[in-house]
């Protein structure tokens, strides 16, 4: 599927259920950094189910959740209902639909690799108050267990297009392009999930680049994962290690 904003409206369900949140600790970094207080304005742009968009309103902030894929959106309003500071926008990265000057801080959660860097640049300025704030936050899979190898291994046999649009794609200098004048700093932080075998196979296919079913890949993929869960499970579980990069910056 080649438009972006639609290749997640099969998967909202695993989704919601088996992608992993973000460290609390996030919201230390953007105070310290940032300046982030409850009076922060926050644009939370492709926020999707709602996963990043809940821990800015924990702080008390009032936040925007712009996300243009429909069924993302009913998820994310369906999570954040009892939040009153929450605003649910069908907008995109490129097009917020948000007054210009509204914004204190853009945040965008494991969805940046999606979006059109020079408009998106242009629209975030548009909407950002002077000295306003940029912070992109995804998990990277780590890769130094077996299983995560081996994980590694499964995905590169049996996904669709995995290598053409995984966020790791995006690089310091396309980073650097992006916000100008050297680029953001750069936080790091450790995260992690334990899962089942049936919390494996969602959050495998919470993915948009696997296999769904009738695809001929469909069932070897599944047959694969508990092969792999088999090999590796300890005490019913495998861990899914990460580490949260926490970038930000002035554009």
């Amino acid at each position: 599927m080649t438009d972006s904003t639609r290749r997640f409206a099969t998967r909202v369900d695993n989704y919601v259920k088996y992608r992993p949140s973000y460290p609390a600790a996030i919201l230390d970094a953007l105070r310290e950094e940032c300046g982030l207080t409850p009076a922060t304005v926050i644009a939370d742009i492709g926020s999707g189910t709602g996963i990043l968009s809940e821990l800015l309103l924990s702080g008390g902030n009032r936040v925007y959740g712009v996300e243009p894929n429909r069924e993302m959106r009913a998820a994310g309003e369906s999570l954040l209902a009892d939040y009153h500071a929450f605003a649910s926008v069908d907008g995109t990265a490129e097009a917020t639909t948000l007054p210009d000057g509204s914004v204190d801080l853009i945040t965008a959660g494991q969805a940046f690799h999606w979006f059109n860097p020079a408009p998106t640049r242009a629209e975030w300025r548009r909407i950002l108050r002077p000295d306003g704030w940029v912070s992109l936050v995804w998990n990277v899979r780590r890769d130094d267990t077996a299983f995560l190898r081996d994980y590694e291994a499964v995905l590169q046999t049996y996904a669709t297009d995995y290598n053409e649009v995984r966020h790791g794609n995006v690089g310091d200098e396309d980073l650097a392009g992006f916000y100008g004048s050297g680029g953001p700093a750069l936080r790091r932080l450790p995260n992690r999930q334990l899962f089942d075998l049936e919390g494996l196979i969602g959050r495998v296919f919470s993915s948009s680049y696997t296999p769904e079913p009738g695809h001929p890949a469909y069932e070897p993929l599944r047959a694969a994962l508990a092969d792999l869960f088999g090999r590796h499970q300890r005490d019913g579980q495998v861990a899914f290690e990460y580490e949260t990069r926490l970038y930000f910056g002035r554009l």
